[in-house]
């Protein structure tokens, strides 16, 4: 395992495994290295017997993650996954660690980031955390996890209401819908997961996997869904619509999908 890392903070100590972000002049966005980091970390994490919880975070106070860092164009990407980049790969990683990964969110949780609040297995957020989704404003979207699975944790009217819309909720809203587990003070964020750490370190290791391999076993089809999406996806990103989305965002003007628009 690689541990030369750049865009991540990777520490393990009493049986936990933190991975934090470390890109908060970015919001913690993900870049190429963001992503091969946080996969080779979450890898690492799963099967350290002397690790029994994840804890994924992100620096800075302002962001959990925003998805794929805006100025750095989908076409360039280089890396392995159907998108150039290990996007479902983390996915699949977080889900089949044998032990909870917890999402530690202060800040902005949105795009890419939001999908990742929404799989991890647990998500305590700081007061003034928003959670949210921005794919159709850019010209994407999360096929798999991010939306199919999104709806069995707050509904399909709200899933895609979050994707329709693009809107913002507050954590407060996001713990009503189901999406978050516990709402804190942002002074309060790092003992309350510290506690929720601890309190699954006294459980059985082997009962926690049974338990979450039988969560997941009911959702595992979306993984499917997301392996038949992404391929979707890396075609529509080839199409004028979904790289006007990009080039709006980056010259900072409206995008004009409808006159570039397949549908």
């Amino acid at each position: 395992m690689n541990r030369d890392y750049t865009d991540i903070i990777y520490t393990v100590e009493a049986g936990v495994a933190n991975i934090a972000i470390n890109r908060p002049d970015r919001l913690n966005a993900y870049r190429e290295q963001t992503y091969d980091d946080v996969l080779d970390a979450l890898l690492d994490a799963a099967w350290d017997k002397n690790v029994g919880v994840i804890v994924i975070s992100g620096v800075g106070g302002k962001a959990f993650g925003v998805g794929g860092d805006s100025g750095v164009k989908k076409a360039d990407r280089r890396g392995r996954g159907m998108l150039g980049v290990p996007i479902e790969e983390i996915h699949n990683a977080i889900r089949d660690a044998p032990k909870p990964v917890i999402a530690k969110v202060d800040g902005f949780a949105i795009g890419g980031g939001n999908v990742i609040a929404t799989i991890c297995d647990l998500t305590v957020a700081s007061e003034h955390s928003q959670f949210g989704q921005v794919g159709p404003k850019v010209g994407s979207v999360d096929p798999g996890f991010g939306t199919a699975y999104l709806a069995r944790i707050v509904g399909e009217k709200k899933a895609r209401e979050m994707w329709y819309l693009c809107r913002r909720y507050s954590a407060e809203e996001a713990m009503r819908m189901g999406l978050v587990n516990a709402v804190v003070p942002a002074d309060r964020l790092d003992a309350e997961v510290a506690e929720w750490c601890a309190m699954i370190l006294e459980r059985s290791p082997t009962a926690l996997a049974l338990a979450k391999r039988s969560f997941n076993a009911d959702t595992d089809n979306i993984r499917g869904i997301a392996g038949m999406g992404m391929q979707t996806l890396m075609l529509y990103y080839q199409t004028d619509e979904a790289k006007e989305g990009g080039n709006a965002f980056r010259e900072k003007r409206k995008p004009e999908f409808r006159s570039k628009a397949i549908f």
